[in-house]
C-alpha cells in the first residue's frame, strides 16, 4: 500500500464547496490513479472526512485542482 499526500492547488468556490490552496489530506490505497475508481473514492473520503466537503460536488477531483504527492 501507498501513503499520498493530496493538497489542492488553487482556490475554488463551486455548487455551494469552498476549496482553499494548501488544504491536504494523507490517502492510503492501492489504487495508482486517485481521480477516478478506487482511488477516487479513497481521496473523495479523505476529503469528506476531515474537511467535510466533497471534491465531486465542487468538481474539483482532477489534477488541474489537485497535487499528489507519493509519502511512502
Amino acid at each position: 500500500m501507498a501513503i499520498y499526500k493530496v493538497t489542492t492547488k488553487l482556490r475554488k468556490y463551486c455548487n455551494g464547496v469552498l476549496l482553499e490552496p494548501g488544504m491536504s489530506v494523507q490517502v492510503v490505497t492501492l489504487a495508482g490513479n486517485l481521480f477516478s475508481g478506487a482511488g477516487g473514492d479513497a481521496t473523495e473520503a479523505a476529503f469528506q472526512r476531515v474537511y467535510g466537503i466533497s471534491l465531486r460536488q465542487a468538481n474539483a477531483l482532477n489534477s488541474g485542482w489537485l497535487k499528489v504527492e507519493v509519502i511512502g
